[in-house]
């Protein structure tokens, strides 16, 4: 009789537990919406809330917006589920401090807080932080990374693929986790985002529930303004995973040329005379392992074997793209302008003042469980500085004709190991459309 009454209540404890429901926010985060004065605040909860709202006010939590929720299941074996909420929150008053909590009437999450841009966005001199590869072991640039966003010291952040190390991990509890993590920064400005080699799991379905990027492309490429700079996202792997879909390659590339088509007319030139591309896999390094960028033919640069269909090294020099920030390699490096393996500098003694070829980042360092990445011994002609501690970029855009650069190292403290300004005397670089060609 007594063991047949504790089974009872063991059973009884553990249809509790099994039937608990989760509704309290988790991994709330931030990205433009169509504008920069546009908004969307993303979170999940486990179980469904039925409601998705803001409560937000630059005196109080006073206003109200509400949106959606889409359940996610991940293609592990436990086919986790969670509910991924999105709500926009539309016209914000430019250069506005603005408070947010986000959540149901089940839960609500912390109380946030965010910094609009200036109505005149063109005129404004943003301050950007850029990093790829960063997981949530061996995350050393996090901590640093989360004092400096809420601090404010930047507007806007981009994360150039690879998250979590890997988002399905674990039946993507690791992914759950690394969202947590990354809450400290990305819920205080816009976190921008584009899939790396990492995310390919499942189809990249980790990313594209998680994140909310602008446009129609589940954040596989996109474009947004800032101040006097134009910002394109794009996505990489498409080069290198069939699965990713040779259909999806065809439309980012017919996109891309769109968008660099507008980006590059006269009328937006002047507005916005910098032309930014950031993407997971660069074009070059010179790291001493055998990934794509350390081959001549990379195919980012010069497309899909045999034919060199949808290389992108043409297209960015034909519409004379003033930067490339790239990640994937564990390190940093500063190439000088480049096109086609052919220094391209403005002068020998101001390099990088009216350069003639895009000048190229690789900014992955900011800390995963993989490690640290080696260089080959001797360093390439086109390669300008390296380094393997672990950090990340920054970014200000000066103005319409200056734009500056530096490498923080977290291994030194905050150090600034590199630095450099980019300047032009014209809306356009001074590239020579002539040193076009197709025989890369």
């Amino acid at each position: 009789m007594i063991l047949f009454i504790v089974g009872l209540v063991i059973l009884s404890t553990s249809n509790v537990l099994c039937n608990v429901l989760y509704y309290q926010p988790e991994a709330v985060h931030l990205a433009y919406g169509d504008n920069i004065h546009d908004i969307v605040v993303t979170w999940s909860t486990r179980n469904d809330t039925n409601e998705s709202i803001v409560e937000y006010g630059i005196g109080g939590l006073i206003l109200t917006a509400t949106g959606y929720s889409t359940p996610f299941i991940d293609g592990g074996n436990e086919k986790q589920k969670q509910y991924i909420h999105r709500v926009w929150l539309k016209n914000l008053t430019p250069n506005s401090k603005y408070i947010y909590h986000c959540g149901s009437k089940y839960g609500w999450s912390n109380v946030f807080y965010l910094k609009t841009a200036p109505e005149e966005s063109a005129d404004w001199s943003p301050q950007i932080v850029v990093f790829g590869d960063m997981g949530n072991e061996n995350a050393q640039s996090l901590s640093r990374l989360q004092e400096e966003a809420q601090r404010g010291l930047y507007d806007t952040a981009i994360h150039v693929g690879d998250f979590a190390y890997d988002m399905n991990t674990d039946n993507a509890r690791v992914g759950d986790e690394f969202m947590k993590q990354v809450e400290g920064i990305a819920a205080y400005l816009p976190y921008m985002t584009v899939p790396g080699n990492h995310e390919e799991h499942y189809n990249f379905s980790n990313y594209r529930a998680r994140f909310t990027m602008p446009g129609e492309s589940e954040g596989l490429w996109y474009s947004f303004n800032v101040g006097p700079v134009h910002f394109i996202g794009i996505g990489t792997e498409a080069y290198y995973f069939m699965n990713y879909g040779i259909k999806q390659l065809i439309k980012q590339y017919q996109w891309l040329e769109k968008d660099l088509n507008e980006a590059n007319k006269i009328t937006s030139r002047l507005q916005r005379p910098w032309i930014v591309v950031f993407g997971h896999r660069p074009m070059y390094c010179s790291n001493a392992n055998k990934d794509d960028c350390t081959n001549h033919q990379s195919l980012v640069r010069v497309g899909l074997p045999l034919f060199n269909w949808f290389g992108l090294e043409n297209l960015f020099f034909k519409h004379k793209v003033d930067l490339l920030l790239w990640a994937h390699e564990h390190s940093y490096e500063r190439l000088w302008p480049m096109y086609n393996f052919k220094v391209q500098n403005g002068t020998y003694e101001e390099p990088y003042k009216n350069y003639k070829a895009p000048v190229h980042i690789v900014t992955g360092s900011a800390g995963c469980k993989e490690g640290r990445e080696k260089f080959v011994p001797h360093k390439p002609e086109w390669s300008a500085y390296r380094s393997s501690d672990y950090g990340y970029t920054r970014i200000k855009a000066y103005n319409k004709t200056h734009l500056y650069l530096e490498q923080v190292s977290d291994d030194k403290e905050g150090a600034v190991l590199d630095q450099v300004w980019l300047i032009k005397d014209d809306i356009f670089p001074a590239y020579n459309i002539d040193h076009l060609t197709n025989k890369i």
